[in-house]
């Protein structure tokens, strides 16, 4: 009885998204659809009561009862409240994310909600007087409530496959949807990919080198790589946003903006990762990327000084054979700073003197934390709140959508200064004789509300475009764009064309004319815009 009404309630209470896609996939709530959802609720529970059921033992089911009421509670939460799934990127978001990041999803709804369905119903489950029955006999009773059970899905899901089947085959997020088996699975697969990880680092393009336009005594060249935060390309005014969130960046000579960018992934911890790793995203993995070096390493392998400043959490994995300068922590009196973090204006910090001093070619990667949700508010200085009214907490469900879109607007409005910022920078460093181009592109997207989705980090193939859809964008200066060759127009002719982060990697080695095996020029950018092709 016990295994019964405990797969009840977790088939209810905390299933909620996964009850709410389910009706919408087989046609929406009809009187005619009630065996349907009469009878896909009974299969479940059984279901649920079969594999619960092997564990009903003695000091073992209240503990996994109440560890599975305590963590479905919270994902059920996330779900609801976000329009977000389960699945193994978005564990291995919770396990990689830091303290702050995590703080800011944390709200007074979410204790409710736990409260409501985790810790009371793991309290009951507690104090709950049990009885069981004779060893022999009770092993007995449990294999017959097993075979019934699983008998019983059979029979139901045979009466109910003609429109179970279409519902389930069209809807594949139902799966990351159904709590707590998508617990079980996205930590599983987690689990598996991050034990997976081999301890030897496989080497890349070893062979790299400067191709034939680094002419002996030329000027140094900085290219700076800047990696967006949670930057969705539709609220870029530069790709047609009706609000101008793009004024700085809109009249800067030379900018050159792609419009139709897809990311690798829905989340730093996967889009990170992939865009460094040389691998296109169908064969990209998190286990392959970890295994072997990336486009970093065969950059150093090139002779270039690579150097990463991260105000994020971290870079995945990808930088952690170069210079790393982590700049996120707040430092007492510093204005680019707040009493949580820092603004991203901060990368920027000491940059000038660093292109002055430095003895080699410079590559810069700046890490941002440009428009990361669900606070956005906090992502920008007091001096960037141009669109309002603002949404001032991470309770989402307690602001407009259009209080929202103002606060996510204004962080794209702050990272079209820092860019705009780091731009001048280097056209201020060419005039002291160096050659310099910047890169921009976002790690993945965001839903701010359509289809009732908020945040990021839905599974790639179910995935809404807002997602997806990252900018991207180019400034070369006019020495850099000399001596390697490059043809603006050219490349503001391709700025329609569709190019993702598969192009990253092989773009970043063929403007920086590096020579390498692991080079693919049809995945270069530029390459098509060098004048002797």
């Amino acid at each position: 009885m016990l295994t019964l009404g405990a797969s009840a309630f977790l088939v209810l209470a905390h299933n909620q998204s996964f009850w709410k896609t389910f009706l919408s996939a087989t046609g929406g709530m009809r009187l005619g659809n009630l065996p349907v959802y009469v009878g896909a609720f009974i299969a479940l529970v059984l279901l649920f009561n079969a594999i619960l059921t092997l564990v009903n033992f003695r000091f073992v089911i209240k503990p996994v009862l109440i560890a599975l009421f305590l963590a479905g509670s919270a994902a059920s939460y996330f779900m609801n409240e976000y329009g977000v799934v389960i699945d193994a990127s978005m564990v291995q978001n919770v396990f990689e994310t830091d303290s702050k990041e995590a703080h800011e999803l944390l709200s007074w709804k979410m204790v409710q909600t736990v409260t409501l369905l985790g810790v009371l119903p793991s309290l009951l489950i507690w104090r709950l007087p049990l009885r069981f029955p004779p060893v022999q006999r009770g092993l007995l009773l449990k294999l017959g409530t097993v075979i019934v059970s699983l008998l019983a899905v059979a029979a139901l899901l045979i009466l109910l496959f003609k429109t179970l089947a279409p519902a389930v085959r069209e809807h594949r997020e139902l799966r990351f949807l159904l709590t707590p088996t998508n617990m079980f699975q996205a930590t599983h697969g987690y689990l598996k990919r991050k034990w997976a990880t081999p301890l030897v680092i496989a080497p890349l393009g070893t062979d790299a080198g400067r191709g034939a336009k680094w002419l002996p005594g030329a000027r140094r060249t900085v290219t700076v790589i800047v990696v967006g935060e949670t930057a969705r390309s539709m609220n870029f005014s530069l790709n047609g946003y009706a609000r101008q969130t793009n004024p700085l960046l809109s009249a800067q000579a030379g900018l050159i903006n792609f419009h139709n960018v897809s990311s690798c992934g829905t989340a730093t911890a996967v889009s990170v990762p992939c865009v460094f790793s040389g691998y296109e995203r169908d064969d990209y993995t998190g286990d392959k990327a970890a295994s072997r070096e990336g486009l970093l390493d065969v950059l150093k392998h090139a002779g270039f000084d690579v150097l990463w400043r991260d105000n994020n959490s971290g870079c995945k994995g990808t930088c952690d054979r170069v210079r790393y300068e982590d700049l996120s922590q707040p430092t007492a009196g510093d204005p680019l700073c707040n009493a949580e973090e820092c603004y991203d204006e901060r990368l920027l910090r000491d940059l000038p003197r660093m292109i002055r001093d430095a003895k080699k070619d410079l590559v810069i990667v700046l890490h941002q934390k440009g428009s990361h949700g669900p606070a956005y508010w906090k992502r920008y200085p007091a001096a960037f709140n141009k669109f309002g009214p603002v949404c001032q907490t991470n309770e989402l469900e307690q602001c407009s959508r259009e209080s929202i879109i103002a606060a996510y607007d204004n962080s794209i409005l702050y990272t079209d200064y820092v860019l705009s910022k780091t731009i001048d920078l280097l056209r201020a460093a060419e005039r002291d004789g160096v050659d310099t181009a910047m890169l921009y592109f976002s790690d993945h997207g965001e839903s701010l509300g359509e289809k009732n989705m908020y945040l990021h980090g839905a599974p790639y193939i179910i995935s809404p475009a807002e997602q997806r859809s990252v900018p991207m964008m180019m400034w070369l200066s006019d020495g850099f764009r000399t001596r390697f060759r490059l043809d603006s127009s050219c490349l503001a002719a391709r700025s329609d064309q569709e190019f993702s982060h598969d192009n990253v990697f092989h773009s970043v080695l063929g403007m920086l004319n590096v020579s390498t095996a692991v080079y693919n020029p049809k995945l270069d950018m530029v390459h098509a815009c060098t004048r002797e092709n």
